[in-house]
């Protein structure tokens, strides 16, 4: 019976996948390139004509990740709001549903180490779901003066990482099982207090 790496016909994508259910299951440094070789049904030698080790299939993997985030902001951001508050709010809960339907790609993408310069590819998806977030913080604070507008760069880097942080606390394992609110409330309420004490959006929006 031939290998299930080769059966397929695409070995790399073969790879990828162990490699993501292998993070999923014993963390992004759990796991031996062996390892993965055999979830894939091939041998050790087989990974290392497409990837140098561990390090590069977990590269590869958040690139793919990356990817499918920048698909989802992109999706949330654009998908009809009918505020800029809305829209900027949207792309707090794709981080969150990211994070629940891409457990592997997650990891790989936060918390593996990885260096974003790994390649000039994954530094280029990376900025993209970066970029989106970015243009919904410009957005939402248009209606301020220039002279005492918070750079857009720094408050959407607050709002991600207040987004990361509801996904480790809240939303990894079993949703809402470590709090009284569900995440998505949790994420739409801090958002909601951060940009009003900065200004960003009036107390009846």
């Amino acid at each position: 019976m031939p290998k299930r790496g080769y059966h397929h016909g695409n070995l790399k994508q073969a790879l990828v996948d162990a490699t993501l259910k292998l993070v999923e299951e014993k963390g992004p440094h759990g796991f031996t390139v062996a390892e993965a070789a055999k979830q894939a049904g091939v041998t050790p030698a087989a990974v290392y004509r497409h990837f140098d080790g561990r390090e590069a299939l977990i590269a590869e993997c958040a690139l793919q990740g990356h990817r499918i985030f920048g698909d989802l902001m992109e999706h949330a951001y654009a998908d009809g709001h009918p505020s800029a508050l809305a829209a900027f709010e949207a792309t707090g809960r794709a981080y969150l549903a990211f994070a629940r339907k891409f457990p592997g790609h997650y990891v790989a993408m936060f918390e593996s180490g990885v260096s974003l310069q790994a390649n000039a590819d994954l530094a280029r998806a990376s900025e993209r779901s970066r970029g989106v977030l970015e243009r919904a913080a410009a957005a939402l604070s248009e209606h301020i003066p220039e002279d005492k507008r918070p750079p857009a760069s720094m408050f959407s880097a607050h709002i991600w990482a207040m987004s990361h942080g509801v996904v480790e606390l809240f939303a990894r394992g079993t949703p809402g099982s470590k709090a009284p609110f569900p995440p998505e409330d949790l994420l739409e309420t801090g958002i909601g207090i951060y940009l009003r004490g900065l200004g960003l959006i009036r107390p009846d929006d």
